[in-house]
C-alpha cells in the first residue's frame, strides 16, 4: 500500500504518468534511441513515464521469465497497474476465483513494490444487481495491494440508486475507481483506420472525475490530432492539482488511435500540473507543493534537447 504523502509538511507530492504499453516499436528512432532492442523498451520507457497500464495481462497471466526480466528492467519507483486476466473478470465474473486470483498475484511477486493498483476492468453487464459480488471479491481480496475497479454500465454513470452504492463501496475499502475520458476523442469523425477501428470498441460514456481511494487511474482517450487531444485533457490539470495537493497519488494514462506520440503527451500533461501548482503558491497563504521530478527521458538522437 502507498503511504499517503502531505505536501503541506514538505513531502514531495507525485503525479504519475503513463502509456497503454511499455512496448511500441514505433516509438523507437521517433523518441526512443534508435539502438533500442527488441524487449529492452520497458528500461528507455522508465526514463519517460512513472507508470503503464497493464493491458497485456487481461488476455494471459504474464510467465515467470517475463516477470523476472521485468523486475530487471523497472527502476525501484515505477508502477504496473496490472489487469486481472479476464477469465476472472468477464468469464467468471468475479465468483469461484480465488485460485487464479492467488496464482495471478503469485507470478507478480517478484516486483514487489512496483505492482501499483490492479486494475478490475468489469464488462458492460456487470450491472448494479452484481454489486454484491464485487462487494465480496473486494473484502476478501489482500489489503497489501491497492485495487482500482473500472465499471462500463450505464447506470453506474447517471448518479442515485446505481452509482452512489458503488462509489461508497469503492470508499469503504479504500479502492480506487478507473476513470475513463473518451471526449477528446469522440469530438472528430474518425479518419485513419485505427480511428474507426477505435470508434467502435471504445466505450463512449460520462466523465465521473470522483477519487474513492489514494491512487485515482485517469485514462485519457485522444484521437490522432494531438493538439486536440492536449486540449481536451487540459480540462484535467486543476482536479490533478487538487489530487497531489490533497496528498492523492493520481496515475493518468494518455492514449491515441495509433500511440505513436503518448510518452511525450504524458510528459507534458505532468509538467501542466506541475505548473498549476507552482501557480498556486502564495495563493491563500498555501504552502507551496513540489512534484516529484519525471526522470530524465533517455531520447532518441534526433530528439535530444526536445523538453529543454
Amino acid at each position: 500500500m502507498v503511504a499517503k504523502q502531505n505536501p503541506a509538511n514538505g513531502d514531495s507530492a507525485i503525479l504519475r504518468v503513463g502509456c497503454p504499453m511499455w512496448a511500441n516499436r514505433e516509438w523507437v528512432g521517433r523518441w526512443f534511441p534508435a539502438t533500442t532492442a527488441a524487449g529492452e523498451e520497458l528500461s528507455v520507457y522508465a526514463t519517460w513515464c512513472t507508470t503503464v497500464e497493464g493491458n497485456t495481462t487481461f488476455y494471459a497471466s504474464p510467465s515467470e521469465a517475463a516477470v523476472q526480466r521485468w523486475a530487471e528492467l523497472a527502476p525501484a519507483d515505477f508502477r504496473f497497474c496490472f489487469k486481472l486476466p479476464q477469465h476472472i473478470t468477464h468469464e467468471r465474473r468475479l465468483r469461484d476465483v480465488e485460485e487464479l486470483l492467488h496464482d495471478f498475484l503469485a507470478a507478480l511477486e517478484p516486483l514487489d513494490e512496483r505492482v501499483g493498483p490492479i486494475q478490475i476492468q468489469l464488462p458492460a453487464t456487470f450491472a448494479p444487481d452484481d454489486l454484491p459480488v464485487l462487494e465480496s471479491f473486494l473484502r476478501s481480496v489482500s489489503t497489501a495491494r491497492d485495487w482500482a475497479v473500472e465499471v462500463r454500465h450505464s447506470e453506474f454513470f447517471v448518479g442515485g440508486d446505481a452509482e452512489r452504492p458503488l462509489d461508497d463501496l469503492l470508499r469503504s475499502v479504500g479502492a480506487n475507481r478507473v476513470i475513463l475520458d473518451s471526449r477528446a476523442f469522440f469530438d472528430s469523425v474518425p479518419v485513419t483506420p485505427q480511428e474507426r477501428e477505435a470508434w467502435e470498441r471504445k466505450p463512449r460514456l460520462p466523465v465521473r472525475p470522483v477519487a474513492t481511494g489514494r491512487q485515482p487511474l485517469v485514462r485519457l482517450i485522444g484521437q490522432s490530432d494531438t493538439d486536440a487531444s492536449m486540449q481536451h485533457w487540459h480540462q484535467w490539470v486543476p482536479k490533478l492539482a487538487d489530487w497531489v495537493a490533497a496528498g492523492l497519488e493520481p496515475h493518468v494514462f494518455t492514449h491515441t488511435p495509433d500511440n505513436r506520440d503518448s510518452p511525450p503527451l504524458a510528459r507534458e500533461l505532468w509538467a501542466a500540473v506541475r505548473d498549476e501548482l507552482a501557480d498556486r503558491t502564495g495563493e491563500d497563504h498555501k504552502q507551496p507543493v513540489d512534484l516529484t521530478p519525471l526522470p530524465e527521458a533517455i531520447e532518441a538522437e534526433e530528439q535530444l534537447g526536445f523538453f529543454e
